[in-house]
């Protein structure tokens, strides 16, 4: 059975819970503690535009305060493709992009909400806008465009750092010099 819920102001793909158990140490010995973690997926896009021949990449203030990519949780039988277009269009408020074949990565965390323990991946594509200005939505506090060196000293989370990273070598290594497209 699945499980629909709201975390962060966003559906959030939701699957079963279920039992870890982590060390306590106590007296005597060692007990386990049962814990309940809930698994979730979401999807979003390294979303990307070319600014007088200079590659900037959209980030987003989330309420809590992280600066992040356009991501959300994958709704019904959604691919995470198709939630990764859906949350870029929705979050940023473009339409006119396309996702770079060939790119998705993950990084996954753990936060409590609700009283429960969340254990969540999110997958992240690579996508060009053909926009030149982005939307902010009212799940965010602010939107920036930001070059390769601001994005990576503005993100505030290591796992989507890292991916940026990444994503930004294989732009590098797409690009054509003689005309400038990602081939």
């Amino acid at each position: 059975m699945g499980v629909d819920t709201v975390l962060h102001g966003s559906a959030e793909s939701v699957r079963e819970p279920h039992e870890s158990t982590s060390p306590i140490p106590s007296l005597g010995g060692v007990a386990y503690l049962t814990l309940m973690t809930v698994e979730a997926v979401s999807a979003g896009a390294i979303l990307f535009r070319d600014t007088r021949g200079e590659r900037e990449y959209l980030l987003l203030k989330s309420r809590p305060g992280d600066w992040e990519f356009p991501k959300g949780g994958v709704e019904g039988d959604e691919e995470l493709q198709q939630t990764a277009i859906r949350e870029v269009s929705e979050e940023a408020g473009i339409d006119d992009f396309r996702l770079i074949d060939g790119f998705r990565e993950e990084y996954d965390y753990v936060f409590e909400a609700s009283g429960k323990t969340i254990h969540k991946t999110v997958h992240l594509f690579i996508a060009r806008s053909f926009e030149a200005s982005a939307e902010i939505s009212k799940e965010h506090r602010d939107l920036q465009w930001r070059d390769y060196d601001q994005a990576i000293n503005t993100i505030t989370q290591d796992g989507p750092r890292e991916i940026l990273e990444e994503a930004h070598e294989y732009l590098e290594e797409l690009k054509d010099e003689a005309t400038g497209e990602y081939v």
